[in-house]
């Protein structure tokens, strides 16, 4: 059970990095700094750590009630997880093929206005 529990902690992480990727994505349409990639690279060993733990955690056959639950919570939340690592995937995706946009250009002003400023007084 505590091999579950430090699981789903994990996977709360991973979901909270995810959602915050998935807002940076959104507000300023290119992709996060390195801070982000590092988090999510340092969370890797975790996860791995987690995933033996939990592969040589004893199995209990028919689980508690309470154990089905949290596996239903962490399964859950796995999905969760999936689903923001799509959404992620594409918004990069329509970011990096649009490229940095181009500042608009300023409005260029009628001739006959422009006749008429730089006309000489007469």
């Amino acid at each position: 059970m505590e091999a579950l529990l430090q699981h789903q902690k994990l996977c709360d992480e991973l979901h909270a990095l995810a959602l915050e990727e998935n807002q940076f994505l959104r507000q300023h349409q290119r992709t996060p700094g390195p801070d982000l990639l590092n988090r999510k690279r340092s969370l890797l060993p975790r996860l791995d750590d987690a995933l033996d733990a939990l592969r040589s955690a004893p199995r209990e056959t028919p689980p508690r009630p309470v154990l089905r639950q949290a596996l239903e919570r962490a399964g859950s939340r796995i999905l969760q997880i999936m689903q923001l690592d799509r959404e992620n995937e594409q918004l990069l995706l329509r970011h990096s093929l649009s490229g940095p946009r181009p500042a608009p250009a300023a409005a260029t002003p009628p001739v006959a206005l422009l006749r008429r400023i730089y006309q000489p007084a007469g």
